[in-house]
């Protein structure tokens, strides 16, 4: 899913699907038992202090916080969604907001009436971005984080979609350091605004970003006696381009 910014910035989200999804929420229902189960225990221990009253408040809070403390805490994951790799935003790819986190978990009961969760998969299936009806509720978005590793249909559709036709009169580079997901939407993303750039001004932009990926490189930029840029064998716009098309899958 394409999201542009009000900045004319353009970068592309990764709806998680269900079943990664539902490894996530089984996982989570994992640690949710092992907390009430310690909590059974600790209740035992002190039952003439405390008695049932103590273990149906703390079930109560794990059923409809645990879910909204975690997101809030943890950048949109919960234990199960960060060791699925996936976490919740906004529509717009914005960090969720307490109201959006209290709300998609406050509508769980609708989507898993019974516990069946069928509500929530026919939803799921039959919507683009694979949102349950809390997510739609609180323009929410469960997407893959930028560390995980994507299933093979979204790399190959992101070069054959996303093929900037152009780069092939730029010859192939290859950077020095590994590039994270980061990297490659803004190599992309200048890229996609190299034409309407000056040449200086484009060179100016890639100079920060060509002396990183040049590093361990044979192409010389930086004299290391006085820090003063020498000339390398390509610009650095033109070094950014050729990396760009090497990522970008244009032969």
């Amino acid at each position: 899913m394409a999201v542009q910014t009000p900045e004319g910035i353009e970068y592309i989200l990764f709806p998680a699907g269900i079943p990664v999804r539902a490894c996530a929420w089984g996982i989570d229902c994992l640690v949710r038992g092992v907390i009430l189960f310690c909590l059974l225990i600790f209740t035992s221990v002190f039952f003439e202090i405390m008695g049932l009253w103590f273990l149906f408040i703390m079930n109560f809070v794990l059923d409809w916080f645990y879910y909204v403390v975690f997101e809030l805490v943890w950048n949109g994951q919960t234990p199960g969604k960060r060791i699925m790799g996936i976490r919740v935003v906004g529509s717009d790819g914005t960090p969720v907001a307490a109201g959006a986190s209290f709300l998609r978990n406050l509508l769980r009961f609708a989507d898993g009436f019974f516990n069946l969760y069928l509500i929530a998969f026919i939803c799921m299936s039959v919507s683009p971005g694979f949102r349950r009806i809390g997510d739609w509720a609180g323009d929410t978005l469960v997407i893959y984080t930028s560390r995980s590793r994507l299933p093979r249909r979204f790399s190959v559709s992101l070069q054959n979609s996303g093929a900037i036709l152009w780069l092939k009169d730029f010859p192939l580079q290859t950077p020095g350091i590994k590039l994270g997901y980061e990297e490659k939407q803004g190599l992309l993303m200048f890229a996609r605004r190299y034409p309407l750039l000056g040449r200086r001004r484009a060179d100016e932009i890639a100079r920060p970003w060509a002396v990183l990926l040049r590093q361990n490189t044979t192409d010389p930029v930086i004299n290391r006696d006085d820090s003063r840029p020498e000339s390398p064998s390509v610009s650095d716009s033109d070094y950014l381009l050729g990396v760009t098309r090497s990522i970008n899958g244009v032969l």
